[in-house]
């Protein structure tokens, strides 16, 4: 009990994740009377902090930014964070750097200055920053490994992606490679690594192969997942903007993932 609030703690190990076992928790805080205690920064998971950077490991379902201003996204929240945190008055500036979709999780890295955002930006498209995700797909993978190559468009209309032809004068290239790394009975967790940025690119490259990911129902899924869809951010490397020394940034698996079997 702290205060008149009270604090319930659920405990499930997860999947290793390089080497490592984490432990997945599910913590709900009660509500307190606003006059019972100081204003707190909202409860993001932060995975690293400084006058430079923000990294968080973005939850599912939370959107990374371009909702209506009275819908919750990481941006707003981290705002809120660093303003109350810090006791900064006015406008918090925050640099998207990087984001996720909605129902994806895993690393989310922001910057704190603008002039951190331009670096880390010219390291995004010079291909310095490395992003690593773990997928988990239906049915068997073959190869086990391979880079996958098309060309996407974007749907407006229906908010989704396409592959495209080539020719096609809003397609562009899209660049991923992939490897097994367990197979899960009628399932397959995939480590997929980033060469290019396209929206949903994993998530419409690896359904045109026909391995869609599990509860990715936009794009082919037919099997339910028990929050977003079995697709992780789990590991960011980049030079600090500042320091210019390599840092790397890695994200425990979700909860939800914990019943899959991940060895």
């Amino acid at each position: 009990m702290i205060g008149s609030g009270e604090i319930q703690n659920t405990r499930q190990q997860a999947a290793p994740l390089n080497g490592v076992v984490y432990v997945c928790y599910d913590i709900t805080l009660a509500s307190y009377p606003m006059n019972a205690m100081p204003p707190k920064p909202p409860a993001l998971s932060v995975l690293y902090e400084d006058n430079h950077l923000l990294v968080i490991d973005k939850p599912v379902m939370l959107p990374t930014m371009g909702v209506a201003a009275n819908r919750p996204s990481l941006l707003a929240e981290a705002k809120e964070y660093v303003r109350t945190k810090y006791q900064k008055p006015g406008n918090v500036y925050l640099g998207v750097v990087s984001r996720l979709d909605a129902p994806v999780s895993g690393v989310v890295l922001l910057a704190r200055t603008s002039k951190a955002a331009a670096r880390l930006t010219e390291q995004f498209r010079q291909r310095v920053v490395e992003k690593v995700y773990w997928a988990v797909v239906r049915g068997p993978v073959d190869p086990t490994s391979g880079e996958l190559v098309d060309f996407v468009r974007k749907d407006e209309r229906h908010r989704r992606m396409h592959i495209a032809h080539p020719q096609h004068p809003k397609a562009k290239e899209a660049r991923l490679t992939y490897r097994v790394r367990q197979e899960l009975g009628r399932e397959t967790l995939l480590e997929v690594r980033l060469e290019t940025g396209r929206k949903h690119q994993i998530r419409v490259q690896l359904a045109h192969q026909g391995w869609p990911i599990l509860g990715d129902r936009k794009y082919g899924s037919e099997q339910a997942f028990p929050a977003g869809i079995a697709l992780h951010s789990c590991r960011l490397s980049l030079v600090h903007p500042v320091r210019m020394t390599k840092m790397e940034f890695i994200a425990p698996l979700p909860s939800a993932w914990c019943d899959l079997g991940i060895k």
